[in-house]
């Protein structure tokens, strides 16, 4: 498999991802995932909206970003896809948090929702493909590690749905801010090894550092 560069810190593996069908609202869908939900072709709505086809597959593509498209392009998309233009724009406009205050939202989630809840509603709302067509890999990584350890703790067999997005992986290592600042100030490499060595496996597995997603405050 080859690796997509997601950015100077982050890559994934590039792999093909199966679609599934769970309980999404449009609203939150990306331009892409509307046109696979509506079964149509790529070349279809681009003939029906009278742009260049490699305009809109740029745009599915993460290559053009929609919001800097002209305002006639989202007008004519929206209008063939059956949905507001703010429906279209909303999921390229949502700010990217901060990796660690991400982690820490989902703990506090877990830990608010309980398990079996945390599961149910985390799997019907999509978000783990979400975060991986936004090209938020390590987020969408971090989330199914979750469910997938959640699953496996309560004895709950996996959901098949991700069974091609748990062969990617990050290509470095992601360790908690704790762990970066102890080996910063000590530059002793057994400090990560340590970590690597308690991580849970479910989160390893996707070269995500992460021993402790119960004890939050």
């Amino acid at each position: 498999m080859h690796e997509c560069d997601v950015g100077s810190y982050f890559f994934v593996d590039n792999i093909t991802v199966c679609r599934y069908n769970l309980v999404r609202q449009v609203i939150r869908m990306t331009l892409s995932e509307i046109i696979n939900q509506k079964k149509i072709s790529k070349y279809r709505v681009a003939k029906n909206c009278g742009i260049p086809y490699t305009t809109l597959n740029d745009i599915c593509n993460n290559k053009t970003v929609i919001a800097k498209c002209s305002a006639e392009t989202v007008y004519k998309l929206a209008k063939e896809l059956g949905v507001s233009m703010e429906a279209l724009l909303e999921p390229y406009l949502i700010p990217r948090p901060d990796f660690d205050l991400f982690k820490s939202n989902v703990c506090h989630r877990l830990k608010e929702l309980g398990d079996i809840t945390f599961l149910i509603e985390t799997i019907q709302s999509g978000d783990i493909m979400t975060y991986y067509n936004r090209s938020w890999y390590p987020e969408s990584l971090y989330l199914l590690a979750m469910v997938d350890y959640i699953s496996r703790i309560n004895k709950i067999p996996l959901c098949d749905s991700y069974n091609e997005l748990r062969k990617a992986k990050l290509k470095k290592p992601v360790y908690p801010s704790s762990i970066i600042a102890a080996y910063a100030v000590s530059k002793d490499d057994s400090v990560k090894e340590k970590a690597k060595t308690a991580s849970i496996p479910e989160f390893l597995r996707f070269n995500i550092i992460e021993s402790e997603v119960r004890n939050v405050y």
